[in-house]
This record gives C-alpha cells, structure tokens and sequence, in this order.
C-alpha cells in the first residue's frame, strides 16, 4: 500500500463542485492520492507521513486568478499606491504622496503611482495637471487610474513625451484639453506617449518583480495566474524576464502567459523564437495572444451601443481598431494556434470581436476546442451569450469589479444595465465556465472580496447590483479553480482535488462555508498553501 506524504484532516475540504466535500485528504509526492473520512485516509498514514491538523478551517483546491498582470502587480509595489484601500478618498491625499515622493526623489527623476479612482475621491474627478506641478515641478510624475486606461501627468511628463496642445489624438485614445490648454489627462492609446518613454527596468529588476508579485499571490492562496500581456510596457525585455524567472526556479507560481499581440506587440517576434501555444518553460506556459478593442466603463472609455448618462452627451466610448483591422488581427493570430485572450468590455467590442472569431472559423483553422476568450465581457446581451455557448467562446471575467466600481457602473450606465454587467450565473448556467480573476493592479487581488461579490452582488458601498446573478458559495470556488483551470487547458492537472491530481490546495483561516458573507469579505485569510504538495506559505 502507498503511504501518503502528507495529510490534510479535522475539516472541511472542498474537492470539487461535482466531487463535493471530504473530511480527509491524502497527497503522495506531488499528487492528490485519495480524499475520504478521517478513519479511511488515516490507514494511508506512514512514519514519516506529515498530518496537517486543519482544526476546523476549510481548505480547496489552489485558487487561480486567470486574468492579472503579475509583472505589473510587482513592479507597482515600488510606486506610490494610491486604492482606496490605502485610505487614498482626496485629490489632497494624492498630492500629499506626491510631494512626498518627490522629496525622497532627485529632481529629475520620475514619480509613478497608480490605483486612484476619482469615483471614490471627495472632489469625484481626477487631479489636474497644475495641481502635480504644484507639489512636484522638477520631477515627471504619471498617476495611472486604477482601471489602467486613464492617466493624468504633469508638465514635466509632458515635456518629456513631446505632448503639447497641438498634439493629435491618437487612433484608440485621446488627450484631454480644455480651451485649448492640457489638462493632464490621458485614454488608452494617448497614455502611450508617456509610457513609451519610461524608464525602463533592468532584467533584473523585472525578475524580481515577478518573484515579489508571485510569492505575494501564493499568501493569498493562488497557485496559478494568467499574466494577461506579456510585453505590453517594455516589450522583449518582459518575456526575457519571465523566461529567466522560469529558468532560474524564481516564479513561485503557476504562470498561464498571454502574449500581447496589439500593432508593435511581441507576439509575431515571440512565434519567431519558437514561444507557441503549449510551449513551456518549468512553471511558464504559452497559450494565449492578446488584443485591446476598448477601454473600460469606469473611465468612459468602454465601447457600448447607448451613450453613457456621465459624461460627456453623446459618448459611447473608444474602439481601439477599425473592424476590418481587428478581424485581420484575430484570423492571423488563431491560424498561428494561439488562444485568443481579447479585452472587450462594452457591448459594440464584444460584437467587434465575437464577430471577427466567428469569420476566423474554417476548415483548415476550426475554432471549436480553442477556447477562445473574451476579457472581461462586462456588458453583453442574451444573443451574444448564446453565440459564445454555440461557438465555444468563453468569457474571463472579473467579479470583483462590481465590488470596487458597482457604484460608479450606476452612475456612468444607470442601474439597469449596471445590474446586468458581468453575469456569472448566466455564464454559468449558459455553460461558459466563466473563470475568476482580478485583472490585478486593476483590481485587488484578494479572492475573499470577489468571493464575497459572487455570493452576494453587492458594491463595496452595499448597493445589490443583480440579486440573480449570485452564486453558491461552492459555485463561486467552482470559478475560481475548476473554470480557471479549464480556461488555462489545464483541467486535468488542477483545479480539483481528484486522485491523481497536482496537490496544489488552499487552507483558510476560517471554515468559510459556515461563516456571513460579511466575515468571508473582512476577516477570512490564506493560512497556507500548497503546491505539488509542498507547503510553499505558512506552516
């Protein structure tokens, strides 16, 4: 008889949404031996078996956020952090850390921070350009919202990027003036002519960014991530990164890579050098390409078919791409064999791009089996849902979302269509697996505030956005490991603690199945986690 390794007992294991609940489970060297009562896995005990006491917590199988940047999640630890979790609720507050940052700062150098959200600040707008040269006139300072498709800078950021009054809009994105004068306010493709010239971090130092963000994620309880656009900032330089991360043993987690594929992208240099769907690097594995058609609905900027009620009259967001040209993009990118990972947000994107994956369909290059995704998928109607279930398009949405910006989504759309954004109990009970994720440094990262916001639907000020979209609490797990395994083409190795599955699990502080929704959301933490059955936090 095989011994275990170790042992999980004294509490509630959730093995799956159909395996149900055990009171023990058997891991032997890197897999799942057997799940059963107490008595029956404890006659799987040998001498040097290491039982682990869970005293009354859950555990599950190893959370997977399938759509975060983990780069950018790491290299933001070094930036002034300005979510309103900090306590960041005033345009004084974000010029506070500014004037602070720059004292510690040699004049010259550049000040970044990201995170704000206007929508939570007293003033409910962004800060102004004047108001970043006022507490910061010898540095370049360049403040990301926190949807990452705004940005506002100051004069010397400006300068820098050769941006003036006279400078044209961007295709995709725009620069804020007003009587003619910079506000400091860039949209999607205008934030490129500041990002472009940023200093760029060494190899090095994006090594360590991805081993700090990985190891952060693994105290969370993930086990898996999909960065979702590797060479989106600093092109090459970041998939050489995280090929020396893998080869180094300096990636602690999982990483499903999503290469960005937009005009000036790595994608085409990266199926050069041989970086193909099923390509892996020890814990690195390539599947996915990326492409932009839109913004996002808290900054305006999503593509929708009525006209925001915020705003500017008339405003129905960005598209990034003329269609024909988007539609080029996806054929090209589906006949290389990679699974398409497509930001769409508003209802005109998703269109834009469910349409372009349906023509991409043929003989030679048939979609079904490729799992083709949708990013975000916010705003969409019955017909389009019903399309994806038939074509076998899957959406990669963010529950969080309506936690952190539920509020703003009723202001920006009004509550009718806020109520229906992000609809996973129609993905679900449609069949579209609908993995869960954060799009982290969008959103935080911590899965006890999405599960709280898939089980209950309600904002982070407490408004119920779509009482019918909720989930079990099982069901929301079921997002977070099995349908984001699947979404990852790796639902035979993990997402479940089945016999002969990789022992990747989570165990909480709390058994979570017994506590208020209330308790889930604010006092629930990751006590350890295991990976291939090593205890890789707490213990």
């Amino acid at each position: 008889m095989q011994h275990a390794d170790t042992i999980l007992t004294g509490g509630r294991i959730f093995l799956g949404l159909e395996e149900g609940e055990a009171e023990a489970l058997a891991i032997a060297g890197s897999r799942v031996l057997a799940s059963g009562s107490n008595e029956e896995i404890r006659t799987l005990a040998g001498p040097s078996t290491r039982v682990i006491d869970l005293a009354g917590r859950a555990a599950t199988p190893g959370l997977i956020d399938a759509h975060l940047h983990l780069l950018t999640l790491g290299l933001g630890m070094g930036e002034i952090n300005l979510r309103p979790e900090t306590g960041t609720s005033s345009i004084d507050h974000i010029l506070s850390a500014v004037r602070d940052a720059a004292a510690r700062t040699p004049p010259g150098g550049w000040i970044k921070g990201r995170g704000y959200d206007h929508n939570e600040l007293a003033e409910r707008r962004h800060p102004t350009l004047a108001e970043l040269d006022s507490v910061a006139p010898d540095h370049p300072v360049f403040l990301e919202r926190t949807c990452g498709h705004l940005a506002v800078a100051n004069s010397a950021a400006m300068r820098l990027a050769a941006i003036t009054g006279e400078t044209p809009d961007p295709a995709g994105g725009f620069i804020e003036r007003r009587d003619g004068e910079l506000t400091g306010l860039l949209a999607e493709r205008g934030m490129r002519f500041v990002v472009d010239i940023l200093p760029k971090p060494s190899r090095d130092e994006m090594v360590a960014a991805i081993e700090r963000a990985g190891r952060f994620m693994l105290s969370q309880g993930f086990t898996g991530v999909m960065d979702a656009a590797i060479g989106m900032n600093f092109g090459e330089a970041e998939v050489d990164a995280f090929e020396a991360a893998a080869r180094t043993d300096r990636m602690p987690l999982d990483v499903w890579a999503c290469l960005y594929g937009d005009p000036g992208g790595v994608l085409e240099s990266a199926w050069e050098r041989g970086l193909r769907f099923g390509t892996s690097n020890g814990r690195l594995r390539y599947g996915a390409a990326k492409l932009f058609t839109d913004g996002s609905a808290g900054s305006l900027t999503a593509a929708v078919s009525l006209p925001y009620l915020a705003g500017e009259p008339g405003n129905t967001g960005v598209l990034c791409f003329k269609t024909e040209e988007l539609h080029g993009h996806i054929r090209r990118f589906h006949e290389l064999g990679y699974q398409l990972a497509i930001h769409a947000i508003g209802d005109v994107a998703i269109e834009q791009v469910l349409s372009g994956i349906e023509a991409a369909d043929s003989a030679a290059h048939p979609i079904a089996g490729r799992r083709h995704r949708i990013e975000h998928c916010g705003y969409l109607d019955a017909g389009q849902m019903a399309r994806m279930a038939t074509a076998g398009i899957y959406p990669a949405p963010q529950p969080i979302f309506m936690y952190e910006f539920g509020d703003l989504y009723v202001t920006n759309l009004g509550s009718e269509r806020a109520t229906t954004a992000y609809p996973m109990r129609g993905f679900l009970d449609a069949g579209l697996m609908p993995s869960a994720s954060s799009d982290a440094p969008v959103a935080t990262t911590d899965p006890f505030k999405n599960l709280y916001t898939m089980v209950t639907r309600r904002s982070r000020g407490g408004t119920l956005l779509g009482e019918d979209q909720r989930l079990s609490l099982q069901e929301a797990l079921h997002c977070y490991t099995a349908c984001s395994a699947f979404s990852q083409f790796a639902e035979h190795e993990v997402g479940r603690l089945a016999p002969g599955m990789r022992a990747n699990v989570t165990i909480f502080s709390h058994d979570i199945f017994s506590v208020p929704a209330e308790v889930l959301r604010d006092d629930v933490r990751c006590d350890m986690t295991l990976l291939d059955g090593d205890v890789v936090h707490g213990g």
